[in-house]
């Protein structure tokens, strides 16, 4: 007979360790034998609970996400500036986790052969656009195409921050956006 209370505890682990695994590898390229172990349970219940990989991977992704948006909420605390918290936010260290970024360069990749992994894409760039559009309005005169560029310039300096391809990292990235708004 099945613990009752196990399965959320379950998938957490599954979630964790994916993102580990991905971490670790790099890529999608990972067995899920090898996450249910890292997790510690037999494959079969990983394949119970999530049906396969990417379906775990796709839990594993709305995780990262719940994550971001938590680090949004930390930063609105700090910042009444609704732009600068998600901008903030968006270069949090935990988005810089290794894990974090293997799995975001994954995401991106399997975004353009895995329909579900397109949509959560779709969802979180147009929450982004869509946030940064509202918290813009009466900022400026196109609110949507500041909020556009915005968000391409946030998921571009991720992408060479991944790289590491910005001098200064995230330090340098907060610094120039806070000169721009004045905040210095």
């Amino acid at each position: 007979m099945p613990k009752l209370g196990m399965e959320p505890i379950r998938r957490a682990a599954l979630v964790k360790a994916t993102i580990a695994e991905v971490g670790d590898a790099g890529s999608l390229d990972v067995a899920v034998s090898r996450i249910a172990k890292r997790a510690g349970m037999s494959s079969g219940l990983a394949h119970h609970y999530f049906g396969g990989k990417d379906e775990i991977f796709a839990a594993a992704m709305r995780q990262i996400l719940t994550d971001y948006r938590a680090e949004v909420t930390t930063a609105l605390r700090r910042t009444p500036d609704r732009a600068t918290a998600v901008i903030e936010a968006s270069f949090a260290p935990s988005c810089f986790a290794p894990e974090t970024v293997a799995a975001w360069m994954t995401f991106y990749a399997q975004a353009h052969t895995s329909p579900p992994a397109l949509r959560l894409l779709r969802i979180y760039q147009r929450r982004l656009r869509s946030t940064l559009t509202h918290a813009l309005r009466g900022q400026v005169d196109d609110p949507r195409a500041a909020a556009e560029t915005l968000a391409a310039l946030i998921d571009g300096t991720y992408l060479a921050m991944a790289f590491g391809h910005v001098p200064g990292g995230t330090a340098r990235v907060l610094s120039v956006l806070h000169s721009l708004r004045g905040q210095s």
